[in-house]
C-alpha cells in the first residue's frame, strides 16, 4: 500500500511537469511577453541565418573576383550558355537577388509581430530600398557592423541546434518516463515493483535536469530572443546585403554613400570594357539601356526585372525541361567511358532508353555508313582523346547542375548550401542545340570503343583458348 501511495505521488508530480502549461492560466501580462518572443519559430528562423551569411560570404572580394576570371569563364558556359560576360554577370546578379528575395519575403511575414513599428514595415521599406536606394532607417551596416552581425547570427543558429537536441533528449527522457509508470502498474510481484520504482526515480531526476538544461539552453538560442531583436538583425542584414550586391555588380541608383568607405571597391566585377554610364541598372542588372525600356523596368521594378532575367529563353535546355535529365545521362556516359569494357548490354541498352527522340534521330544519322568492325586502335586512341576533350568541358556543367538541384530540393531546403554554384555555371541555360550535337558525338565515341574493347576481349580469349589448346592438345580430344 505504501508503494502504491508513492506511485501515485510520483505521477501526479511528473503529471504535473507534463501539463504545467495548461494548468497555470497565462496573465495578461505573460500572454504579451510570450507573444513578443520567438518561441517555436526559432527553428525557422535558424534556416534564415545561415543563409544569409552564407550569401555575405559569397560576396566576398576573392569570391567575387573568381566569379569574374573563373566561372564565367568555363569552357562548358562559353561554348553552350554564351560568351558574353556582361550577360553572365547579369544572369550571377539576378540570382543573387532573386534568392535574397526569397528570404526578404519570409523575414517580412516575421516582421508583422513585431513592435517597432519600423520593423512593421520592413517589406514596404526593402522595396523602396530595391527600386530607389532609400533607407529611411539607416540599416545599411559598415563592413565591421555587419561582421559582427554575422558572428552573432551563427552563436544563434548553434545555440538553436543544440536547443533542439536537448528537447529532443527530452522528449524521450518523457517518453521513457510513461513508460515505466504504465509498465510499474500492470506488475504485482513486489520484487518487480520496487525494480521499476528505483528506475522511475532515476527518469524523474533525469527528466528534472534535462528540463532545466533546456531552460538554460533557451536563454542562449532564438528562443526566449524578441521578435523586434531579431527581425532588427535579420533586416539590417539583408538592406546591407542588397547593398553589397549592389556595389559588385556596380547597381549604382540609390548607391549607398557608406559602403564604399568600408568594403573594397577591388570586389567590383562588372566587366572593364563597359562603363556605367552606357547601362540601365537601376531595376536590373546589366541591361543596356534606353528611354522607354528605363521607364517600363522602372514600372515592373527590381525585383520583377531579375526574376524575368531568369527565365530562360527558348531553344535552352531550361525551358525545354531537360537540363537536370541531360545532366544525368552525361554524368552515366561519362562513368562508360572511362570503363568501357566494364559496361554490359543491358547497361548499354538502358543508356539508350535515356535518350530523346531528337538525340536518338541524331545518333542514328552518325552511324550510318559506320561499319561493324572496331578494331583500329589507332582510331580507338583518338576517340578517347575526343570524347576527354568533351567531358573536360561538358562535364563540371552536368555535375553542377545535379549540386545546385539537390542543395534546392525540398528535402535540403533548410540547409545551407555547401557550394558556391551559379545557375549560370549548369545546364539550365545551355543550348539545347549544341548540348544535343556534343551528347551525341559522346555517344558515336562511347559506340566504337565500346566495340573495339569488346572485339580486343573476344580476341584475347580466342586467342588464350588456342594457346591452351596446341599446349595441352589431349584436353581437345
Amino acid at each position: 500500500m505504501a508503494l502504491e501511495t508513492w506511485l501515485i505521488k510520483v505521477k501526479k508530480t511528473i503529471s504535473h511537469s507534463f501539463d504545467s502549461a495548461r494548468v497555470t492560466p497565462p496573465t495578461k501580462t505573460c500572454s504579451v511577453i510570450k507573444r513578443s518572443r520567438i518561441g517555436v519559430l526559432a527553428f525557422e528562423i535558424a534556416g534564415i541565418m545561415p543563409k544569409l551569411t552564407h550569401m555575405w560570404r559569397f560576396l566576398s572580394d576573392q569570391t567575387m573576383a573568381r566569379l569574374h576570371n573563373e566561372s564565367i569563364c568555363l569552357e562548358g558556359v562559353r561554348k553552350i550558355v554564351s560568351n558574353e560576360d556582361a550577360f553572365l554577370l547579369g544572369l550571377a546578379c539576378a540570382e543573387m537577388v532573386e534568392n535574397l528575395r526569397v528570404l526578404a519575403k519570409s523575414v517580412s511575414r516575421l516582421s508583422k509581430r513585431c513592435q517597432d513599428s519600423s520593423l512593421r514595415c520592413f517589406g514596404t521599406a526593402f522595396d523602396g530600398f530595391a527600386n530607389m536606394g532609400h533607407d529611411p532607417y539607416g540599416w545599411i551596416l559598415s563592413l565591421k557592423e555587419m561582421e559582427g552581425k554575422t558572428k552573432k547570427m551563427e552563436r544563434y543558429v548553434a545555440a538553436t541546434a543544440t536547443l533542439y537536441r536537448e528537447m529532443d533528449e527530452l522528449t524521450v527522457i518523457q517518453n521513457n518516463l510513461k513508460k515505466s509508470l504504465l509498465c510499474s502498474n500492470s506488475k504485482k510481484d513486489h520484487q518487480h515493483q520496487d525494480v521499476s520504482s528505483q528506475k522511475i526515480l532515476h527518469l524523474q531526476q533525469k527528466l528534472l535536469w534535462q528540463q532545466q538544461e533546456v531552460k538554460y539552453v533557451k536563454e542562449k538560442s532564438l528562443w526566449n530572443t524578441s521578435f523586434d531583436s531579431v527581425t532588427s538583425l535579420l533586416a539590417t542584414s539583408i538592406f546591407t546585403i542588397l547593398s553589397r550586391i549592389k556595389l559588385v555588380f556596380s547597381i549604382t541608383h540609390g548607391y549607398p554613400t557608406s559602403l564604399p568607405h568600408s568594403l573594397s571597391a577591388s570586389a567590383t566585377v562588372y566587366p572593364s570594357d563597359q562603363t556605367s554610364n552606357s547601362w540601365d541598372i537601376v531595376p536590373g542588372p546589366l541591361i543596356k539601356s534606353s528611354t522607354h525600356q528605363h521607364n517600363n523596368n522602372i514600372s515592373h521594378g527590381f525585383f520583377e526585372t531579375n526574376s524575368k532575367m531568369l527565365k530562360p529563353s527558348s531553344g535552352t535546355l531550361g525551358t525545354a525541361a531537360l537540363a537536370l535529365h541531360y545532366a544525368n545521362l552525361i554524368i552515366v556516359m561519362e562513368k562508360m567511358i572511362r570503363s568501357p569494357q566494364l559496361v554490359g548490354l543491358d547497361a548499354r541498352d538502358d543508356l539508350y532508353s535515356m535518350l530523346p527522340n531528337s538525340i536518338r534521330s541524331s545518333l542514328r544519322g552518325r552511324l550510318k555508313g559506320i561499319g561493324f568492325t572496331a578494331s583500329d586502335p589507332v582510331l580507338a586512341g583518338e576517340w578517347r582523346e575526343a570524347l576527354g576533350k568533351i567531358l573536360g568541358w561538358l562535364s563540371p556543367l552536368a555535375h553542377n547542375m545535379i549540386k545546385w538541384q539537390n542543395e534546392r530540393s525540398f528535402e535540403h531546403q533548410n540547409l545551407v548550401p555547401k557550394t558556391n554554384v551559379l545557375l549560370l555555371q549548369t545546364l539550365f541555360f545551355a543550348n539545347q542545340e549544341k548540348t544535343e550535337a556534343a551528347i551525341t558525338e559522346l555517344l558515336v565515341g562511347l559506340n566504337y570503343i565500346w566495340r573495339f574493347e569488346r572485339e580486343m576481349n573476344a580476341k584475347a580469349l580466342f586467342n588464350c583458348t588456342n594457346f591452351n589448346s596446341i599446349k595441352n592438345p589431349q584436353h581437345t580430344r
